[in-house]
């Protein structure tokens, strides 16, 4: 097992999307990358996964492990089993996308982390995104721990990988039946757990993942990551305009003294706050009812 942490990175059929991307894994001297290649999900996507397996198969300046799909797996799919694999092989590694880029020191500063908790059983997984809208006010130069984790440009360990067989509305279960507000990081959360299998989602059941076990997620005092997929071409993003990042900033010092394994106490209000919070009962009542008269007014026939 090698000490290299690779970088993993999900392609499709996004040929300009990936070159940036592979731009930014240059510009921070990643020396080893697993790509996995999704198989097209019609004819016409053909021409642009053969780009894109084109473009991979030309890398000369890291070592290149090629993973071409055959049928089309989609997102979920793809990212549960690629990391899986990739994760059975290395005690750790760094998820990309091919629509995310990041600043130069990114991956040495997400290695560094990596190194640093890989011991430490409640750190779950490190990033290099944040936001100002989810940012603690007392976060100056230094990385901080919050509950809930993260999908765009992500590490973790094979240790903190296993029981990631679960779906995500499974984990939400679980925590309710050990008394877990499953809507303490939002109320988007459980509204994706229950359509995670249906739209084949994955990032949920890490959320949840991470929930169930009280993990952390590392995240850095400004982000490194920007997410540019909003387009056309995205399988499950459409509009990025509430995410957009401001201008990057440089990548952040190694800290001289990383953090404790502590979450900063304003996480989870910020993230209810960005992303709503559990119904009232009054609201939930509403709600039912208005099922039941739809059900009851679309199960009437006519004259």
């Amino acid at each position: 097992m090698s000490n290299i942490i690779p970088v993993v990175l999900f392609a499709y059929a996004r040929p300009d999307h990936l070159r940036r991307t592979l731009e930014a894994l240059r510009a921070n001297n990643v020396p080893l990358i697993y790509a996995f290649i999704d198989g097209p999900c019609t004819m016409d996507n053909i021409p642009a996964v053969a780009e894109v397996r084109q473009i991979l198969r030309a890398i000369d300046w890291c070592e290149m492990v090629l993973c071409g799909r055959e049928s089309n797996l989609g997102l979920g799919r793809s990212v549960l089993t690629g990391a899986t694999e990739v994760l059975s092989k290395h005690e750790a590694a760094i998820i990309f996308e091919d629509d995310l880029v990041c600043v130069p020191g990114t991956y040495r500063y997400l290695c560094a982390a990596l190194v640093h908790y890989r011991d430490e059983p409640r750190v779950m997984s490190v990033t290099g995104w944040t936001h100002p809208s989810v940012m603690p006010s007392d976060v100056v130069d230094r990385p901080y721990f919050d509950g809930r984790a993260e999908c765009l440009v992500w590490g973790t360990w094979a240790r903190a990988w296993r029981g990631m067989d679960q779906d995500a509305k499974t984990l939400m279960q679980a925590c309710e039946a050990q008394g877990i507000d499953v809507y303490c990081y939002g109320a988007d959360l459980p509204a994706m757990a229950e359509v995670e299998l249906e739209k084949n989602i994955w990032a949920v059941r890490f959320l949840y993942h991470h929930i169930l076990h009280g993990g952390l997620c590392l995240r850095p005092p400004n982000s490194m990551v920007e997410h540019f997929g909003f387009d056309a071409l995205a399988s499950h993003a459409s509009d990025g305009s509430k995410w957009a990042n401001p201008a990057l900033k440089p990548c952040p010092l190694l800290p001289k003294e990383w953090p404790a394994a502590i979450e900063n106490p304003e996480c989870p209000y910020l993230w209810k706050t960005a992303c709503g919070t559990k119904p009232s009962w009054l609201r939930l009542k509403a709600r039912s009812l208005r099922k039941l008269i739809s059900s009851v007014a679309h199960g009437v026939k006519g004259p």
